[in-house]
């Protein structure tokens, strides 16, 4: 069995959160492949490396000072290895990035380094071979992920490696410099190396037990979910929840590879797994909720309008000409709803008002802002009769006035749109019919 594990910069912070990093890898032999992050905060108010790092460049692009700045740095990673005991010496790396500063080489070079150097301790720490990322990870002339080159290239000299430690968040760019993704940093390159060795299991350690069903900041203490699809992460991600970006998830989910998502400071806990589908029954009809303030709604209504070929056709031009986006699109036989976010519509909203009456003559337009939507998602709810009944019953009881719903077809999601003033107080109702009752 084959596994990658990627740890987060929380989980790299100190020479302690090293020794339990060290523990859950040597619990598994199947934990094969290592992608660290930069260090990040000790303690609250502490600086991450990579930030660091970002401000030690921006002097040196100033052609200011910035020795001071870099011993700073060159000390947070010393106090690694003084912790861990170990006898590597980064005088000669600390010349070099001296050296590129000097040369300004880029801000993606400076950023990469903390993946870079935390990488080396670990690979000391382990006793596993260090792979540098840019020797195996590649982006095109464009900038641009090349996940062609960087699999041929990265499975082959895997192939030939037992035990590894590659940093994640960089490559090598078309011209030789080193550059980071622009998203996902370490998740994507965890999410790369898992489908080159292809991976029976990509472990993603943080400092949190999986996902949660709701947003701590609005339902106290939520529950975790077991087991989630990347079609149920995909619908929270899209509506705000704090998940693994799509960068992260695409290259395993191409391979059918499930994610663990796993806590550094309770690794007994089993957390998030995510997996293509699963014929597993959800602990909850839910699987989540999640929600975004400030939209709003533009209301057409037209006699007739079901008749009228090309109708909403028209309509969706208008926004497309203004540049536009639309969230949601209910409709009835004579209306139909647009959403939209708020900020980005209301600078425009008389041309596009004007736009619509031009493109099809309505009988009324009505708009409405400060809306809320809260997106309730599972695989469960597919099966189970009465869930809508259950959602707006329990909003009704938290007097919540619904504003819109739209439910698609494969009944994976209700999206419930409420005033913004209501957001909290639905979110909390809808969690605790399903959730805090069942319990």
């Amino acid at each position: 069995m084959k596994k990658v594990v990627k740890f987060g910069g929380s989980s790299l912070a100190s020479a302690e959160q090293f020794q339990k990093v060290g523990k859950i890898i040597r619990q598994e032999e199947a934990r094969r492949y290592v992608v660290p992050s930069a260090p990040g905060k000790r303690f609250p108010k502490d600086t991450k490396v990579t930030d660091m790092l970002y401000s030690c460049y921006h002097l040196a692009i100033q052609e200011k000072k910035f020795e001071a700045e870099l011993a700073q740095i060159k000390a947070r990673f010393q106090e690694i290895i003084d912790g861990l005991e170990l006898s590597l010496s980064l005088e000669e790396e600390f010349k070099v990035i001296r050296e590129n500063f000097s040369k300004k080489v880029g801000r993606d070079y400076a950023a990469s380094r903390g993946e870079y150097l935390n990488g080396m301790i670990m690979a000391e720490y382990l006793g596993f071979e260090f792979i540098d990322a840019a020797e195996v990870i590649f982006f095109d002339e464009n900038g641009n992920f090349d996940g062609a080159k960087t699999q041929s290239v990265l499975s082959e000299r895997l192939a030939h490696t037992e035990r590894a430690v590659i940093p994640g968040f960089y490559g090598m760019a078309a011209d030789g410099r080193v550059k980071t993704f622009s998203r996902g940093g370490s998740d994507v390159t965890g999410s790369i190396v898992a489908k080159a060795v292809h991976a029976d299991m990509y472990e993603n350690w943080t400092d949190v037990s999986g996902f949660l069903i709701a947003d701590p900041g609005v339902v106290k203490n939520p529950k975790a979910i077991d087991v989630i699809t990347y079609r149920e992460l995909r619908e929270l991600s899209y509506m705000g929840a704090s998940v693994l970006h799509e960068d992260a998830i695409f290259p395993v989910r191409k391979e059918g590879i499930p994610i663990n998502i796993r806590n550094t400071n309770l690794p007994e806990d089993k957390g998030t797994l995510i997996v293509e589908a699963t014929c597993r029954k959800p602990r909850f009809t839910i699987t989540g909720i999640a929600g975004k303030k400030d939209f709003a709604s533009i209301t057409i209504e037209k006699a007739m309008m079901n008749a009228e070929v090309g109708f909403c056709m028209r309509v969706l031009d208008v926004f497309a000409k203004n540049n536009i986006s639309i969230e949601h699109m209910p409709s009835g036989i004579d209306t139909m709803t647009i959403l939209v976010h708020q900020d980005e519509f209301e600078e425009k909203e008389q041309k596009v008002l004007a736009g619509i009456h031009r493109a099809v003559e309505p009988d009324l337009v009505e708009m409405e802002s400060d809306l809320a939507l809260i997106a309730v998602v599972g695989r469960g709810m597919k099966s189970t009769r009465g869930t809508s009944g259950r959602i707006f019953s329990a909003l009704a009881h938290a007097n919540v006035n619904v504003r819109m719903i739209d439910q698609g077809s494969s009944e994976l999601n209700i999206i419930i749109g409420v005033r913004n003033h209501d957001f909290n107080n639905a979110i909390k109702a809808i969690y605790d019919i399903f959730v805090t009752i069942q319990v």
